[in-house]
């Protein structure tokens, strides 16, 4: 029987900086029937140089007045409103998650928060520093691998290994490489991480998802493996579930019109609570592996199946032939497999039409 799809509603920076959006994010959420709710947390003057430019789709969607720097501050989360939303999470009994970007951000969500599970995004995955520092807190985690290689993502799950081994070596490429091929290193990814199949782009192309990379992150590394998505619509992650997807993040919003650069790409609470329900359908639907009747469809056998029956009247002792034999519902009788069978034996009764024929 497989687990649970865990399902998590991205609200990233959907909430504008406001804690009141925020917790409307919490709301809807929970409502919705997700399973956690994540947000991001940062210090943007850590994590984007003064000099770094906005990506094609936020400047799409926040014009180009401002600098990255300039339109990530205005949507930094205090810690204070970290806890508020921690207290909102638990109102509602839905998870709160949150990505760190930056080591400042690791201590406060491990440390001052407490949560009891790190998701890394994609464009930290060759950020060594802040991978061994989120494993070194010993808390599970979720990677998501958009933009990287296998050869990038065994890398960084080399830091990751390292950091949950403790190792008494000092960091380095060859002390990672180690620590992923050790016994201790493997028994460790496989307790504490998962990883995320992703297309960076925002909204990604139908095209560019490549879900069957999904079956190859299991394969070369043996770990839970999910979708982040960031196609327009939920049919992808559906699709992703079917698969065997075992977690599931999409990013959502109160609404697409809000000022911001994700609200575009995402889904709004009506759009969540439908992807929701339908990934629950599809778990239901997938069953098992045996091919079996099931309960449901038993009663309908006898009305959906069909019995041999007599073609036209026969009298008893009449042989019967492929001429006064025919097959037609209801099955409760002798099944039309047994024809051939039946040629040339005696009926030991007067049959009408379209009765049925006696063992």
């Amino acid at each position: 029987m497989r687990r649970k799809t865990f399902i998590i509603a991205e609200a990233g920076v959907n909430h504008n900086g406001s804690l009141e959006l925020a917790k409307e994010l919490v709301y809807q959420a929970a409502v919705a029937g997700a399973d956690a709710v994540k947000f991001q947390t940062f210090k943007a003057k850590n994590i984007i140089s003064k000099y770094a430019e906005k990506a094609d789709y936020q400047k799409k969607t926040t014009g180009t007045q401002e600098s990255q720097l300039e339109m990530v501050e205005k949507l930094e989360m205090t810690a204070d409103m970290h806890e508020e939303l921690v207290a909102h999470c638990k109102t509602f009994g839905i998870k709160f998650l949150s990505t760190p970007f930056d080591l400042e951000s690791i201590e406060l969500l491990a440390e001052r928060i407490g949560v009891d599970q790190l998701k890394l995004p994609s464009g930290e995955i060759t950020n060594a520093p802040l991978l061994l520092k989120a494993a070194m807190t010993g808390l599970p985690l979720i990677l998501s691998t958009g933009m990287s290689t296998l050869g990038e993502i065994e890398e960084a799950l080399g830091v990751l290994a390292f950091g949950y081994v403790h190792s008494d070596q000092p960091p380095s490429i060859q002390a990672f490489q180690r620590a992923f091929a050790s016994v201790e290193g493997q028994r460790a990814l496989q307790q504490k991480v998962s990883l995320l199949h992703c297309t960076t782009e925002y909204p990604a192309p139908f095209a560019d998802v490549n879900l069957k990379a999904m079956d190859t992150l299991v394969t070369a590394f043996g770990l839970p493996v999910g979708l982040s998505d960031h196609t327009e619509g939920i049919a992808v992650p559906i699709a992703a579930v079917a698969r065997g997807a075992i977690i599931i993040e999409k990013h959502f919003t109160l609404d697409k019109n809000l000022p911001g650069p994700d609200h575009k790409a995402s889904l709004e609470p009506q759009e969540l609570k439908q992807m929701i329900e339908s990934i629950r359908q599809i778990e239901l639907a997938l069953g098992t592996n045996l091919k079996l009747p099931t309960p449901s469809e038993l009663k309908n056998k006898l009305v959906a199946r069909k019995s041999l029956v007599a073609a036209r009247s026969i009298k008893k002792g009449e042989p019967f032939t492929k001429e006064n034999l025919t097959a037609k519902r209801p099955g409760k009788g002798i099944a039309p497999m047994f024809f051939w069978e039946m040629i040339g034996k005696r009926a030991t009764k007067d049959y009408q039409p379209d009765e049925v024929i006696e063992p």
